[in-house]
C-alpha cells in the first residue's frame, strides 16, 4: 500500500493535502510553514485505502458505506475531482481547490479550501466531519455557530467554514441524504459577500481558468507534456508568493525509511536547491515565478553579513528555525518523531555560494527581467565568492546534511568553483575586465585542486572527499562509501566535459556501487543514522541526465519511463523511493524530485521540428 497516494491543492498562500477518498489530512495555515490544522497525515494511519482515521487532525466528506473512490486533476489545473461511490449504487463527487486568480490585477489567493460537493447518482447519504487541531495537535478549538457557519476558535487563529449544509448536521456529525449540492468554504473569520453556491461556482471557474490559462504559457517538450505540466503546476503550488521563496515540501517528519528517525521538516527554502529550479523555470518558460523566486534570492544576498550564508532559511528569509519535536502528534504511521524547524540552518555547508550565483546568474543574461542584474547585485555576490575562495577546501557537513561529522566535500569545492566561473562570466558581460581575470584566475585554482584531491586513481574515479596527507578522507571498505551521487553534477555544473574519461569513470563507479534496479541511491555508507535504505528520487534524475550526456540516450529515456511510473495516481513524486517494492518515502511532495523531472523530461525529448 502507497500511503503517499495524495492530492496537491494549493493556491501560492497555502496548501493542503488529500487522500483518495478527499479527506484533508494535513494543511497548514495560514502559510505552508504555519501549523498544521489539518495534521491526520503524522498522527498515526494516515487514513487512506479505507483506514480509520484518528480522532482528530481532518476534515472529511463521508459517503456512508463506500466501496471506493476513483480521484484525478482537473486538466491542466489544480483543481481535485474525487468521485466515492457506495456498494448500493449511490454515488458522489468531490471537487476541491485553493482559489487563485487574478482580482484588480493582483493576485488573489486567500488562506481558504472550497469543498463542492454533488450527488452523481442515486440516493448517497453523507456525513461532514470538521476535526481541526491548533499547535501542531495539542489544542482543541472552541466552537461556535452561526446562522450558516461554525467557528474554530484557539487564543491566536480562528477558521470558519460557512456552508449551505444543515449547520446541525455539521456541528453533530448526523448523516443526511444529499439530495442538493453542498458548497463548504472554510478560511478566514470574514462573512461572505455573495451568496455561497454562487460563490463556490464562481470561484471554481476563476480558479480553473487560471490554472489551465498558467499550463497554456508553459514552454513545453514535445514528448511527456502531462507530466511536466503536473509537475510545473506543482512547483508553482509550492511557492510562497508574497516572497517568491520555492519551499522543499509541505510537509514535515515523513521518514525517508519505516523506522529510521530520519524524520525532518522541509518546509522551508533550501539555497542549493536555487540554480535547478530556476534551470526548470526558464526551460518552461514561467519568467514572473523565476524573478520572483530570483528576488527572494537576491534579499537574501543583500542580507548577508560580509557574504556569510546559511544553508536554509525560512519562506519570508527567517534565519533561525529551531528544531524541535511536537510532542502532540504521533507521527507518519506512528514513526516519530514529528519535527518542526530544522537544525541544517546552522550548519556549514560551502556549497550554498555556488548555488545562489548560479542561481543569480540569470538576472545578468536574461533581457525578459524587469530587474536585472547590475552593479549592485555583481559587488554583493562578489562578497559570496569570496566566501566561495575562503571556504572551498574546508570541512563542511554537505549537501547531504551529515550532522556529527564534517569532510572537506568534493561537490562542495565544485560548487565554490561554480561560483568563481560564473562571477567571471557575470564580469565580461558587464565588461569588467580585471574582475573577469580576478575571477577566473581563483577559479582554474580551485579546479586545478579539486582534480589533484579528489580524484582517486584506484577506483577510476572522483571520489566525495579530498585526499588528505596519504590517503583518501574517511577511508573505508574498497573505498565503496567515497562514491556519493553528487558526483554526476560535476558535469552538469560544467567543470568537467561528459567525454572526459575521468567523468566516464565517476560515471561507472556510480552504477557499480550506488544502483539498486533502476534507481540511485545517494551513497551507501553508513552516516549519523546507519546506513540509508531508500533511494534519493533527484539522484536517479541526475543520473539520466548523466547518461544521455555521455551518449547514452536510449538508457536515459528507458530509465525516466521507469521513473514516471512510480509516481502517484495523481503523477506526484516524493524525496525517496524504495528500490524493492516503489513505496514512496519521504516528504511530499517533493520539489527538488519535480524539478528533476522538469528537466529531464526537456533534456530526453523528441524536439518539435521532428515530432510531426
Amino acid at each position: 500500500m502507497e500511503d503517499l497516494n495524495l492530492a496537491l491543492i494549493g493556491n501560492c498562500s497555502f496548501t493542503a493535502l488529500l487522500d483518495t477518498r478527499a479527506r484533508i489530512v494535513w494543511s497548514c495555515l495560514p502559510r505552508p510553514d504555519g501549523d498544521p490544522v489539518f495534521c491526520s497525515l503524522l498522527n498515526g494511519a494516515p487514513g487512506d485505502d479505507g483506514q480509520a482515521l484518528p480522532d482528530w487532525g481532518f476534515y472529511e466528506i463521508e459517503l456512508l458505506g463506500c466501496a471506493g473512490s476513483e480521484q484525478r486533476y482537473l486538466p491542466n489545473t489544480a483543481v481535485v475531482e474525487t468521485v466515492l461511490h457506495d456498494g448500493n449504487g449511490s454515488a458522489i463527487e468531490i471537487t476541491d481547490f485553493a482559489p487563485r486568480h487574478q482580482h484588480h490585477g493582483r493576485s488573489y489567493r486567500p488562506a481558504t479550501i472550497v469543498r463542492l460537493v454533488r450527488a452523481l447518482r442515486g440516493t448517497p447519504r453523507i456525513m461532514i466531519r470538521v476535526r481541526p487541531r491548533f499547535d501542531y495537535g495539542e489544542v482543541a478549538p472552541e466552537i461556535t455557530r452561526g446562522s450558516n457557519h461554525i467557528r474554530y476558535v484557539s487564543a491566536d487563529k480562528v477558521l470558519r467554514l460557512t456552508t449551505d449544509a444543515p449547520i446541525a448536521y455539521v456541528l453533530d456529525e448526523t448523516p443526511f441524504v444529499l439530495d442538493e449540492p453542498v458548497t463548504l468554504i472554510l478560511g478566514p473569520d470574514e462573512p461572505l459577500r455573495a451568496p455561497i453556491d454562487e460563490s463556490g461556482r464562481r470561484l471554481l471557474d476563476l480558479t480553473r481558468d487560471y490554472w489551465r490559462q498558467y499550463a497554456r504559457s508553459l514552454a513545453l517538450p514535445f514528448e511527456w507534456q502531462e507530466a511536466v505540466i503536473r509537475a510545473a503546476i506543482t512547483l508553482k503550488i509550492c511557492t510562497f508568493e508574497e516572497t517568491g521563496a520555492v519551499i522543499a515540501a509541505v510537509t514535515t517528519s515523513i521518514p525517508e525509511a519505516p523506522g529510521t528517525i530520519r524524520n525532518w521538516d522541509y518546509r522551508f527554502c533550501w539555497v542549493r536547491d536555487a540554480y535547478f529550479v530556476i534551470q526548470a523555470l526558464n526551460s518552461l518558460g514561467v519568467t514572473i515565478t523565476m524573478e520572483n523566486y530570483l528576488h527572494y534570492i537576491t534579499n537574501i544576498v543583500a542580507g548577508a553579513s560580509k557574504g556569510a550564508l546559511q544553508p536554509v532559511y525560512g519562506i519570508a528569509q527567517e534565519m533561525r528555525l529551531v528544531e524541535r519535536v511536537a510532542p502532540g502528534l504521533a507521527g507518519y504511521r506512528g514513526m516519530g518523531p514529528v519535527r518542526v524547524g530544522n537544525e541544517a540552518y546552522a550548519q556549514l555547508q560551502n556549497d550554498s555560494y555556488g548555488a545562489v550565483i548560479l542561481a543569480s546568474a540569470q538576472a545578468f543574461f536574461d533581457q525578459r527581467l524587469a530587474r536585472p542584474g547590475g552593479m549592485d547585485l555583481f559587488r554583493r555576490l562578489e562578497l559570496l565568492g569570496e566566501q566561495a575562495v575562503m571556504l572551498f577546501d574546508k570541512p563542511d557537513a554537505g549537501l547531504w546534511e551529515l550532522r556529527t561529522t564534517e569532510h572537506v566535500h568534493t561537490f562542495s569545492s565544485v560548487m565554490c568553483w561554480a561560483a568563481c566561473d560564473r562571477l567571471a562570466r557575470i564580469a565580461l558581460q558587464l565588461r569588467l575586465d580585471e574582475r573577469a581575470v580576478y575571477w577566473r584566475e581563483h577559479a582554474d585554482g580551485i579546479r586545478q585542486t579539486v582534480l589533484e584531491r579528489a580524484w582517486n586513481p584506484k577506483l577510476n574515479s572522483f571520489v566525495d572527499a579530498y585526499r588528505t596527507g596519504d590517503g583518501f578522507d574517511h577511508d573505508d571498505r574498497e573505498g565503496v562509501g567515497k562514491i556519493d551521487a553528487s558526483l554526476l553534477l560535476m558535469h552538469e555544473l560544467r567543470f568537467i566535459e561528459a567525454r572526459d574519461p575521468r567523468f566516464l569513470g565517476t560515471v561507472a563507479a556510480i552504477e557499480n556501487t550506488l544502483k539498486r534496479g533502476s534507481m540511485l541511491y545517494r551513497y551507501v555508507a553508513a552516516d549519523d543514522f546507519g546506513y540509508p535504505e531508500t533511494a534519493f528520487t533527484i539522484c536517479t534524475f541526475w543520473y539520466i541526465d548523466a547518461l544521455a550526456a555521455i551518449g547514452r540516450k536510449d538508457e536515459a529515456r528507458t530509465l525516466f519511463e521507469q521513473m514516471l511510473s512510480h509516481r502517484n495516481h495523481v503523477g506526484l513524486l516524493s524525496e525517496d523511493i524504495d528500490p524493492a517494492t516503489g513505496e514512496l518515502w519521504g516528504n511530499y511532495p517533493q520539489t527538488y524530485s519535480m524539478v528533476g523531472l522538469i528537466n529531464s523530461a526537456m533534456r530526453l525529448s523528441k524536439p518539435w521540428e521532428e515530432a510531426f
